[in-house]
């Protein structure tokens, strides 16, 4: 699927080929790959590297154009099951025109940031900016996430928590690594900002984008450590609740064999106590409530 776009009035606006300078190719077909190898001289290994979520970001020249490969979240999804995924982004730049390759249909170009544009290299600056900011946003839903399991972990006996629980540190470590790598990226074209062709503006945000870059770096690291090191006392918080459970079912099967005891002594077909007494059915009636009393106030007064 290819969408083609151009820059009209700082914005970005869909428009035919000729007028073109941006074009998104998402999860592109075998005549697509074939032409952007062919035609535009893209490296068959880097294109494969944007649409593959397993590789790391960075920086590479090619003799027509520059090529970037940067980490963004993909979209969470219900059947996800609260594991966070990372897709890559392919951006190559060339001197006329600026060329995306992305893996899923996801919106490139959402968010206020878009509202003024002025250049390409502008543009492919935004894009790992707005990368950025949606890990900021999926940052504070896992930490939400997390808050609203901890209070379920607190009352249940069962692992389904806790194991959602796992899930979110498991995403945490893959945007944490993500994160990183993105650093590494912005680090780069810090140093080759010249030979890109990078004005003072683009560098001036180019700063801007690896402060905020650092603080979400910074902020994963520290809902991932949060989280791991809650791990363990929040496991033992479940165990704690079962052993609970069970202490007050056992008490209750003792508050209830008591009485069955009383009841069963007396119904025994020999001679007892009280069986020519007129009214020995409200005598066992009687101890038998309060036995069961007894054993209920004892479980009050200990705090059982």
């Amino acid at each position: 699927m290819l969408r083609k776009l151009q820059i009209a009035n700082g914005k970005l606006v869909e428009c035919a080929d000729n007028d073109a300078v941006i074009f998104v190719y998402i999860a592109p077909d075998e005549n697509e790959r074939k032409y952007l190898v062919d035609q535009l001289k893209i490296d068959e290994h880097t294109l494969s590297s944007s649409l593959d979520p397993d590789e790391p970001s960075r920086l590479e020249f090619e003799p027509e154009h520059v090529a970037m490969i940067f980490k963004r979240p993909k979209y969470y999804a219900p059947q996800d099951e609260f594991l966070f995924k990372v897709l890559s982004a392919g951006v190559f730049l060339f001197s006329d025109r600026l060329v995306i390759v992305i893996a899923e249909d996801i919106p490139l170009f959402d968010g206020k940031i878009f509202n003024k544009v002025t250049s390409i290299l502008d543009i492919s600056l935004k894009l790992i900016y707005r990368a950025i900011l949606h890990f900021v946003e999926h940052l504070k839903a896992i930490n939400n996430i997390s808050n609203e399991l901890e209070q379920q972990v607190n009352v249940a006996m069962e692992n389904r928590y806790l194991l959602n629980m796992f899930t979110l540190e498991k995403s945490l470590v893959y945007y944490l690594n993500a994160i990183h790598l993105n650093a590494v990226l912005v680090s780069r074209l810090k140093t080759y900002a010249a030979k890109i062709g990078f004005t003072p503006e683009n560098l001036e945000f180019l700063d801007d984008i690896s402060i905020e870059n650092n603080q979400c770096l910074a902020q994963t690291e520290i809902f991932s450590q949060v989280l791991s090191s809650m791990m363990d006392a929040r496991a033992s918080i479940i165990s704690n609740n079962l052993n609970i459970r069970i202490k007050a079912l056992t008490i209750l099967t003792i508050v209830i064999m008591l009485p069955t005891l009383i009841v069963s002594v007396f119904s025994m077909n020999v001679r007892i106590p009280l069986e020519e007494h007129p009214h020995a059915f409200w005598i066992i009636f009687f101890m038998a409530i309060a036995s069961s009393t007894t054993v209920g106030m004892l479980w009050w007064r200990k705090k059982w």
